[in-house]
């Protein structure tokens, strides 16, 4: 685990999260395109030192934890940065426009959502440099076909990136950062969690975390074949809570699809409000489940606490006691909010212009949130579950 900097004549906030929490874990959800939006949170996270020792991801969320988990200190940002630099570009032709002053101009929202619109057309046809071409023979004509073949896409290009921004023996030490991805078992439909803490993690396993279908093809892993985690769970919110133990947790959990959001009134808002309700839910129930389960289990503690010391030898006591907990646990909630000009196709929408935002979406939110330090501090005991959320104060 990295060690937090003490400042001159006070701890750091860092330092303060170290010495109230046993573990400090980023959970990150899937949700294409919009990934930067994580990046920038990671990237507000190191500048106060809060580097987690716990990194979980389904989809593009198992990228940005790869990519954080497999680069040293001081490097994970501008890793991150490359990667994203990398994959929004197209593989046939420059996106346009080309100048940043030309970029950076204040342009109407009509024109915004054309342009947006336009480089997820893009994306469809062309593909992402470094991430996925159109397949070639297209599955509609395949004569020899396999699980790996039956896709729109070939993602061939995002292996050799994977390979050339991490490192795979730093992403394997687990007593440095403990890494978890998911996916989910084609032939049985069964959900599994990967974890560098269980076996060795390599491309495939990261890749398969993110292979949605039918655009991106089944991933095989020792002779099984994956798809995308985010197909059964967006979000390895409740591995991470569930494997708490008795640990005080700080827990920072990064969606890039909001729970809320307004009544459609077309289709393509009817597309993206499905998305929304789709891939955002499951932290909704997870925190609502947590919740609870952490106050039984903390009064099933303050009830074994009234059997007699003669009791305590029960089996029944034993058990019991396995399943009380004292532990605390502080969800630190951050949502990526849509932005006037995007579409239902926001998730493969990877222009610069576009990442970029989300990226500075993502460290304005880190840094708000950060700013009330006070939401960083550990949970009493009559309230051992808390959330915070800078957009629902």
């Amino acid at each position: 685990m990295d060690a937090p900097v003490q400042r001159r004549g006070r701890p750091t906030l860092a330092a303060r999260v170290a010495r109230d929490y046993d573990m400090r874990a980023l959970v990150l959800q899937g949700g294409g395109a919009l990934g930067a939006y994580q990046a920038g949170v990671f990237e507000g996270l190191e500048e106060e030192g809060l580097v987690p020792d716990w990194v979980a991801g389904i989809s593009i969320g198992a990228f940005n934890a790869a990519l954080i988990a497999g680069n040293p200190p001081g490097g994970r940002v501008a890793r991150l940065r490359e990667f994203w630099e990398a994959v929004c570009r197209s593989p046939l032709w420059p996106s346009w426009p080309l100048w940043p002053w030309w970029r950076d101009l204040d342009w109407p929202l009509l024109v915004r959502s054309g342009l947006s619109g336009l480089a997820a057309w893009r994306a469809l046809t062309e593909g992402q440099a470094g991430f996925f071409v159109p397949r070639v023979p297209s599955p509609l004509f395949q004569v020899h076909r396999t699980p790996a073949t039956v896709s729109w896409y070939d993602t061939t290009p995002l292996r050799a990136t994977l390979e050339r921004l991490i490192d795979f023996d730093l992403l394997n030490d687990a007593r440095r950062m403990r890494v978890t991805v998911g996916a989910v078992n084609v032939r049985t439909g069964n959900f599994v969690y990967f974890d560098n803490t269980r076996e060795r993690l390599r491309p495939e396993h990261i890749m398969a975390s993110g292979a949605l279908p039918p655009g991106f093809p089944a991933v095989e892993i020792d002779g099984e074949f994956y798809w995308d985690g985010g197909l059964v769970s967006n979000t390895p919110l409740y591995q991470v809570l569930t494997e708490q133990g008795q640990r005080h947790a700080l827990v920072f959990q990064v969606d890039l699809w909001p729970a809320q959001g307004d009544l459609p009134l077309d289709m393509s808002a009817v597309i993206e409000r499905m998305k929304e309700i789709q891939y955002s839910s499951r932290t909704r129930l997870v925190t609502e489940y947590m919740h609870r389960s952490h106050r039984q289990r903390r009064l099933l503690h303050d009830l074994l606490a009234l059997v007699p010391e003669d009791r305590r030898d029960d089996p029944v006591y034993r058990r019991a006691e396995h399943e009380a907990s004292v532990a605390l646990t502080n969800l630190i909630h951050l949502i990526y909010r849509h932005q006037p000009y995007e579409g239902h196709y926001k998730d493969y929408e990877f222009s610069e212009a576009s990442m970029r935002a989300h990226w500075a979406s993502g460290l304005a939110d880190i840094r708000h949130t950060l700013a009330h330090h006070d939401w960083l501090a550990l949970p009493i005991m009559e309230h051992p579950f808390v959330t915070h959320d800078v957009h629902r104060r």
